[in-house]
């Protein structure tokens, strides 16, 4: 018996305002993205990307069609804090240590939040690589440490479903290089589904076991570009010819969006 997809969207579509007013985000949408796959987004401003997000973590209804998170209404999924969320900005509290941030999920979500974890906040600050920071305040760590201190408290509640909206987007080329490879061995880790929003075509292309490409004015589906055959083992080499190949081509379906 084939095991339910993580989500499921059917003619999916999400509007806002009504009458002339109305815009439309996206529309027609069709995806269905398996329990553990790592499924990068890319498309130009105005497709939709993050409103994506927003629809499959329950912050924005659909206007038309049906989605399913875990096999039933996101709304769900979200009360049993199956979703966890990580943004551009870290989003930190300034006065609270590494440590302190990364427990306040299981604070705010009391007991049940806490029984629904299936890593400790020192594990998980140990996973990213900032055991020995624990104590640290926000501003005494550089851009790419805050963001792995966001990725530690998405993932304490222990959600099966990850929705990253472009978390490397503001770090320089180095940091970011880092963080990917991070994020692959975390997610090699934990199996954990992640949808990531990049406007990134390199890293889109290096993450993602699949690449939904989006085009926008409305947004739809433009495409969906399947990576795994070039990559054993869920990996390539940033050199490879192969990575350099799949980059370029999602480069000109973008150009046509």
């Amino acid at each position: 018996m084939t095991a339910s997809p993580a989500i499921r969207l059917r003619d999916a579509a999400v509007r806002f305002g009504a009458g002339d007013t109305a815009v439309t985000a996206f529309s027609g949408l069709d995806l269905e993205v398996a329990e553990g796959e790592l499924l990068t987004i890319i498309g130009p401003s105005g497709c939709g990307k993050s409103t994506l997000l927003r629809l499959v973590s329950d912050l924005a209804p659909p206007s038309a069609g049906s989605v399913a998170v875990m096999g039933g209404p996101p709304a769900e999924a979200r009360r049993r804090r199956d979703i966890g969320f990580v943004f551009q900005d870290a989003t930190l509290l300034p006065w609270r240590s590494v440590l302190q941030n990364v427990r306040l999920p299981l604070e705010v979500g009391g007991g049940a939040a806490a029984a629904h974890a299936s890593r400790s906040p020192e594990k998980l600050l140990e996973m990213v690589g900032l055991a020995g920071r624990l104590d640290a305040l926000p501003h005494e760590l550089s851009g790419g440490m805050r963001q792995r201190v966001a990725i530690a408290r998405a993932l304490v509640t222990g959600p099966r479903l990850l929705l990253m909206d472009e978390p490397f987007g503001a770090l320089d080329e180095i940091v970011r290089d880092r963080l990917n490879d991070e994020l692959l061995r975390i997610w090699e880790e934990t199996g954990t589904t992640i949808l990531f929003v990049t406007h990134s075509i390199a890293e889109a292309a290096y993450l993602g076991q699949r690449v939904l490409v989006l085009a926008a004015n409305p947004g739809r589906l433009r495409e969906l570009v399947d990576l795994r055959g070039i990559k054993p083992g869920n990996r390539i080499d940033r050199d490879d010819p192969r990575l350099f190949a799949a980059t370029s081509s999602l480069r000109r379906t973008l150009e046509t969006c």
